[in-house]
C-alpha cells in the first residue's frame, strides 16, 4: 500500500531537521566565561534595581563642608563617605550606585533595539536575496562608512540631548553591526537539508524563516547583544562625558569621569571608581560574548583546535 504524499513529506523533513537537544544548553552553563559574565552582568541590574536601598546618599545631596574627601580607608577619609566626595560634596558611591541605572538602561535597550531593526533586515535580505539582498547590503555599506562616534553625536545633538535620545541614536549607528553578521548566517543555513526539507514538506516562506531559520541565528544573535551591551555602556558613557546623555543633576559614570578629570591629582578616586565600573562592565559583556561564541559556534564545537 503506498504511502500519501502528505506522510512521506513529513517523514523525509524529520528525518532531515535536527532533533531537539540540551547539549548546547550544558555546554552554556558549564562555560566559565558565560558564567562570571552573566554573574557580573546580573548583579549590576540588581544594583540598579535597588539602587535607592544600596546608596547612602540621594544624587543630588551636597555636603559643602566636606567636599573632596577621600575613600574611608585613607588618611582624611570618614566612614559616611565610602568612596570620598566630589568637588560639590556629594557622595561618590551613591553617584556610581544611581549611575548604574543609566548604564542599565541604555546598554540593555539599545542591544534590542539594534538586535530587531538590524536581525528583521538580516533575514529579509539573507532569505529573498536578489535586488532585496543588494538593496539591503548597500544601505548597510552606505550606513557604516559613517563613523560611529561622530554619527551618534549628530544624532544626540539633532534629537537634542537625553537619555531616550542616546538610545536611539544607538540603536541607528549599531544595526548595521546585526544585519551585516546575521545576514551571512541566513544565507548559509537557507541552503542547509532541513530548510529544503521544510519547503518541501509545503511550508510557506514565512513560516520556514520563523521556526527554521531564526532558531539557527539565535545563537549569533545572543552572542552579538551580548558584546553590544558593552559597546552601548561605553558610548553612552562618551556622550554623557560631553554633556550629552542624561539631564544635568542626573548621575552617570561618564559625567563622574568628566568631574573627576577636573581634581585627577588631588582625589584621584573620583575617576578611578567610575572608570573601574565601566571596565568591569565591558569586561563581564566580552566574557559572556566570548564563553557564548565558544559554546554554540557549531565550527568550533566540531574543531576544537580553531579555538584560540
Amino acid at each position: 500500500m503506498s504511502t500519501p504524499l502528505s506522510t512521506r513529506r513529513t517523514q523525509f523533513a524529520s528525518s532531515v531537521l535536527p532533533a531537539p537537544s540540551h547539549a548546547m544548553l550544558r555546554r552554556v552553563v558549564r562555560e566559565p566565561r558565560v558564567l562570571f559574565g552573566a554573574a557580573l552582568l546580573v548583579l549590576l541590574m540588581l544594583i540598579a534595581a535597588v539602587a535607592p536601598w544600596l546608596a547612602p546618599f540621594r544624587p543630588d545631596d551636597q555636603d559643602l563642608l566636606n567636599t573632596l574627601l577621600p575613600p574611608a580607608w585613607a588618611a582624611g577619609g570618614t566612614a559616611a563617605h565610602w568612596f570620598g566626595t566630589d568637588a560639590l560634596g556629594r557622595d561618590l558611591y551613591s553617584l556610581a550606585v544611581y549611575g548604574a541605572r543609566i548604564a542599565v538602561l541604555v546598554g540593555f535597550a539599545a542591544p534590542l533595539g539594534a538586535g530587531l531593526i538590524g536581525g528583521t533586515l538580516a533575514l529579509v535580505a539573507g532569505w529573498c536575496g536578489g535586488k532585496i539582498d543588494w538593496l539591503i547590503l548597500r544601505v548597510v555599506e552606505i550606513w557604516m562608512s559613517f563613523p560611529a562616534v561622530v554619527l551618534a553625536l549628530v544624532l544626540v545633538v539633532a534629537l537634542s540631548p537625553s537619555v531616550v535620545n542616546v538610545i536611539i541614536a544607538l540603536i541607528f549607528v549599531d544595526w548595521t553591526r546585526f544585519c551585516r553578521v546575521l545576514r551571512a548566517e541566513v544565507v548559509v543555513i537557507r541552503q542547509r537539508d532541513y530548510v529544503a526539507a521544510a519547503r518541501i514538506a509545503g511550508s510557506g516562506s514565512f513560516r520556514t524563516v520563523i521556526r527554521d531559520v531564526l532558531p539557527g541565528v539565535l545563537p549569533t544573535l545572543i552572542t552579538l547583544m551580548s558584546l553590544e551591551v558593552g559597546i552601548a555602556v561605553v558610548a553612552e558613557c562618551s556622550l554623557s562625558f560631553v554633556g550629552l546623555s542624561a539631564q544635568a543633576g542626573v548621575p552617570t559614570w561618564g559625567s563622574m569621569i568628566s568631574d573627576g578629570l577636573a581634581n585627577v591629582f588631588s582625589t584621584p578616586w573620583g575617576l578611578i571608581l567610575p572608570i573601574a565600573c565601566t571596565v568591569l562592565t565591558v569586561l563581564a559583556t566580552t566574557f559572556l560574548g566570548e564563553g557564548l561564541r565558544r559554546t554554540t559556534d557549531s565550527r568550533l564545537i566540531e574543531r576544537p583546535e580553531l579555538k584560540p
